[in-house]
């Protein structure tokens, strides 16, 4: 059976079926229920103008009201809690792992791989000079060297999160 849902799964997604967007039903598309096209209402403002339908000033007025009134009320009780939250913000915490990092490039085991990178580079920027373009790139050499700094780096920086 798992064949069968399989096969009926890929053919259901190379169908090509109708989709609603591509034929809107007749009765919503004319006469005088038709949908505003293009995301335009002639009810409303145009974009880009100032202008406020009459329930959107009364809703903006009441928002203003509230927040004038409120605003006093928060200030006061927030003094007698005894702080503001800006007083307290945390410091940015400093990246380890890049400096754990360029700590293991010295070591003996990343050491040879970060020489092979750098012969590589070279070569490359040699093969740019004399012919205008490279005939390899030092993509591998790069990830072998990142993947050894970063198993190096990894217990070092989980025990400095600790």
């Amino acid at each position: 059976m798992g064949w069968l849902d399989y096969l009926t799964d890929i053919t259901s997604a190379f169908a090509i079926g109708e989709t609603a967007a591509d034929h809107p039903p007749a009765d919503e598309t004319t006469g005088d229920n038709a949908a505003p096209r293009g995301g335009v209402s002639t009810k409303s403002p145009a974009s880009g103008t100032d202008e406020e339908s009459g329930s959107e000033k009364e809703a903006n007025d009441a928002d203003t009201e509230k927040s004038q009134g409120g605003n006093e009320e928060e200030e006061e009780e927030e003094d007698e809690k005894g702080g503001d939250d800006e007083e307290e913000e945390e410091e940015e915490v400093e990246d380890l792992k890049p400096k754990f990092e360029e700590e293991c490039m010295k070591t003996q085991e990343c050491a040879p791989l970060k020489h092979h990178y750098e012969e590589c580079a070279e070569r490359v920027q040699q093969q740019v000079e004399e012919h205008g373009k490279a005939q390899e790139d030092c993509v591998e050499e790069f990830f072998h060297m990142m993947h050894c700094a970063s198993q190096c780096a990894a217990p070092k920086l989980f025990r400095a999160l600790r």
